[in-house]
């Protein structure tokens, strides 16, 4: 029993990464770049280079004029809505897997992301969100006179 209550480094770090986790599912804003968890919508990846960040955004079957991309305090927000189509009449459903109705999930973005400069295009069922990163400040040399 002792040894139940206690605790190594490695399971209090999966203990505080699983609290994160249910505190940013709960809220809906992550506290970080790295994504919500696999129970949202849509799933997403994010990548990071040294000139922009891209979000990949999964939602096949949505209507792309219900997507809306906004940029706001270094926050991505991905809304939008899937429409189900109703079973025909006489049918009975057995199982109901995929859900409709609205979505948003919202990424917190880098310091250094350029609000102005972002790009957006929804093909094949994947929304592709790339935004700029300014230009890091060079040190430079300043000449004497």
């Amino acid at each position: 029993m002792m040894a139940s209550l206690l605790r190594t480094p490695a399971s209090l770090w999966a203990d505080f990464d699983r609290l994160q986790r249910e505190f940013e599912r709960g809220i809906g804003v992550p506290a970080s770049i790295r994504a919500a968890g696999a129970a949202a919508f849509p799933p997403i990846n994010v990548a990071g280079g040294t000139d922009a960040i891209e979000v990949f955004a999964f939602a096949p079957g949505i209507d792309a004029t219900t997507l809306e991309v906004t940029v706001d305090n270094n926050l991505l927000t991905i809304a939008g809505e899937r429409r189900l189509e109703a079973p025909a009449a006489g049918q009975t459903v057995y199982a109901e897997e995929r859900f409709g109705g609205k979505f948003r999930r919202v990424v917190s973005l880098p310091d250094d992301v350029d609000s102005s400069q972002v790009d957006a295009r929804y093909t094949d069922g994947v929304l592709r969100v790339r935004i700029q990163r300014r230009a890091a400040q060079q040190p430079r040399r300043v000449a004497i006179n």
